[in-house]
């Protein structure tokens, strides 16, 4: 039960801020906690999340009630270089980053309560 956003045009030193956020929560906490984090990756991994819970729903027909998130991972995507005019002739060079997002998310199996009784 995976999902990717490949080449979103943000740096991934951002975009580990967010996830960290949300690694290891139940699907349906993390989602409600993104909507409270005032940052721009918020919304794209808001919905990598639910692209993750439709293909378990679809592929493996699972309820997303037992679907948390075992995996996260922000990687380095690729490198627009640029360059800006600086004085005397000379360029400074600016890069425009951008981040590869994976996500994993595993079913939890729902804890059996067993009470013994003591005679």
């Amino acid at each position: 039960m995976k999902s990717f956003l490949k080449n979103y045009r943000q740096s991934p030193r951002k975009v580990r801020l967010v996830a960290d956020t949300v690694r290891g929560k139940n699907v349906n906490i993390a989602l409600r906690d993104l909507a409270f984090v005032t940052k721009r990756a918020t919304d794209p991994l808001a919905k990598l999340i639910k692209s993750a819970v439709a293909n378990a729903k679809n592929n493996n027909s699972v309820s997303d009630e037992n679907l948390f998130i075992k995996e996260i991972q922000v990687n380095k995507g690729i490198v627009l270089k640029r360059i800006m005019p600086r004085a005397r002739g000379t360029a400074a060079r600016i890069n425009k980053r951008s981040s590869h997002v994976s996500i994993t998310l595993e079913e939890r199996q729902p804890k059996n309560i067993t009470r013994t009784s003591k005679k």
